[in-house]
């Protein structure tokens, strides 16, 4: 039974002709795949030339814009869509680091939160300017007009499609 008569859409095939015509949905969504693979990919690269990988920066982001500096453990691992053990790995490199610390949330005892120290937070700060030179670089200096609000709108139409229950 082919996929169409299972009630799938048609698996998108690369090599059918007008691939790349633009506007196809499939053709669109590997564009996105692809591009959006590079772009990380190309953004990790530059920030491990300054000793941090783009899941550490992302933490430090994260911890940086939270109240007090710290968030809980469950709600850091949402917003990075991390399971609790990467996590667990990903908060203990940044520890060695003394980047981060772990420690009793204030409300619950029994959960744990992460929170920022002063020199996690003089790090991201030597981090940012290359960073945010790197993102003006590859992503925002590529849009034009209405671009960002226009792909603001479709990527939080997705994120309400995706976002956990």
């Amino acid at each position: 039974m082919s996929d169409r008569a299972a009630g799938h859409p048609a698996v998108h095939d690369p090599a059918a002709p007008g691939r790349g015509a633009g506007g196809r949905p499939w053709d669109v969504w590997q564009l996105f795949f692809e591009t959006s693979a590079r772009l990380t990919t190309e953004l990790e690269t530059r920030l491990k030339e300054h000793g941090c990988s783009l899941m550490d920066y992302q933490v430090l982001l994260l911890l940086r814009d939270a109240d007090h500096r710290r968030l809980r453990m469950g709600e850091l691992a949402q917003r990075l869509v991390f399971s609790p053990s990467r996590l667990s790995y990903q908060i203990g490199v940044l520890e060695k680091r003394g980047w981060v610390r772990r420690r009793p949330c204030p409300e619950d005892r029994r959960g744990l939160e992460a929170e920022l120290t002063d020199e996690g937070l003089a790090a991201f700060r030597r981090l940012r300017p290359a960073h945010a030179r790197d993102v003006e670089e590859l992503f925002l200096g590529v849009l034009e007009g209405d671009d960002a609000q226009r792909l603001h709108a479709i990527m939080e139409r997705l994120a309400r499609k995706v976002e956990p229950s």
